[in-house]
């Protein structure tokens, strides 16, 4: 593998920030995706965080935030929230999650916040297998529910 660099995401990362969330949130669109990059780039509860090799070509970002409300399995808030993490698929494997997920942990201790927290879908085992890898423990397991309600009339 070739070295690699972690950096925070600002305004020029931007160009190669958006295909890698378009391939782990596909269901919003390229606006909506635009966009929260944007907030997440503007707040000072929440940071990016780009993987790219030796010669720039990005190949894995993180975003983490701060919640304020009551997160699963954790103490008193706030709670370091890691809202997602992709790599390449060529990429897994090859130590750029466990580099991601340390200037995680880096920005949520200059934070003052002493749990990182994230969830997976049920179904993502490969998900839970990093997760579990990077020293994340489980907590617990949720199944929601919903139902449609008439309005009334």
């Amino acid at each position: 593998m070739s070295p690699m660099q972690i950096d925070r995401c600002r305004p020029e990362d931007f160009a190669a920030w958006l295909p890698l969330r378009i391939q782990l949130w596909p269901d919003h669109t390229d606006e909506e995706n635009r966009a929260q990059a944007f907030s997440v780039m503007e707040s000072e509860d929440s940071a990016g965080f780009i993987a790219k090799t030796e010669d720039g070509v990005a190949v894995g970002f993180a975003e983490v935030a701060l919640r304020y409300d009551y997160v699963n399995g954790c103490g008193r808030p706030p709670v370091a929230f890691l809202e997602g993490i992709y790599v390449v698929p060529d990429w897994r494997g090859k130590g750029v999650a466990r580099a991601l997920v340390g200037a995680v942990e880096s920005w949520s201790g200059v934070k003052g916040v002493t749990e990182l927290a994230s969830d997976v879908l049920l179904g993502n085992t490969t998900s839970q297998g990093m997760h579990q890898a990077l020293g994340f423990e489980e907590t617990e397991r949720v199944v929601y529910y919903r139902k449609v309600v008439e309005r009334a009339r």
